[in-house]
């Protein structure tokens, strides 16, 4: 399961964001950053979206700068490559958010021993 807060910053990696690489320096990101604000104003179909491992997100020009401003900040730019850089199989979408509704507990209690029990009171 993923939470809220790691999804959040999968969806909004920069590097998703502004469509570049980990390994991009400084210059790349900017120029990126500044050619898609100018599309955006523009109001451009193919800039109005961007992938993740999560699935197409909304780009805005409000997303655009905050990207390019988490970037220029060395410490927080490691993060999001540390981020940029999980295998999409490490990524998973699909588990239910209850515990109750993932079917891989339901034989952890008999893992343990608590089905004897369980079975002897019946």
């Amino acid at each position: 399961m993923i939470l809220p807060r790691i999804a959040r910053a999968i969806e909004e990696n920069p590097f998703y964001v502004l469509g570049v690489r980990p390994e991009c320096t400084r210059q790349e990101f900017e120029r990126e950053g500044q050619k898609l604000l100018s599309m955006l104003a523009l109001d451009l179909a193919e800039v109005r979206t961007y992938n993740t491992p999560l699935g197409e997100r909304t780009r805005t020009t409000e997303l655009v700068r905050r990207s390019m401003a988490e970037l220029r900040e060395p410490s927080r730019r490691l993060l999001h490559e540390i981020l940029a850089a999980l295998p999409q199989s490490e990524i998973h979408t699909s588990q239910p958010t209850r515990p109750e509704l993932d079917d891989r507990w339901v034989n952890a209690p008999a893992l343990f021993g608590y089905g004897r029990f369980r079975e002897g009171r019946q």
